[in-house]
């Protein structure tokens, strides 16, 4: 889970404006973070199933989201992969 001061942190790297806290970008930045810790969790613990499922959900949330910014919003669509390092 990630902690208040980090999530705060990951909003004001991504959001659009100065209320801006569930914009896709902002959604795409949290999940990621979010992903990579569950990961390394999963790495440690290969057994943990309940988790595994979980990671599957944001795997497949990240995508609808990133899908959606691409058709809508390309231009911040291509800077947000470059800034999370994406491969698309």
């Amino acid at each position: 889970m990630l902690t208040t001061t980090k999530k705060k942190k990951i909003i004001d790297e991504h959001k659009k404006h100065e209320k801006d806290t569930g914009s896709a970008e902002v959604q795409v930045g949290i999940l990621s973070t979010e992903m990579d810790r569950l990961a390394s969790h999963l790495k440690k613990n290969p057994k943990d199933n309940h988790s595994r499922r979980g990671l599957l959900g944001m795997v497949g949330k990240r995508r609808k989201l990133l899908q959606y910014l691409s058709t809508n919003a390309p231009e911040s669509y291509g800077k947000l992969i470059k800034k999370l390092g994406l491969k698309r």
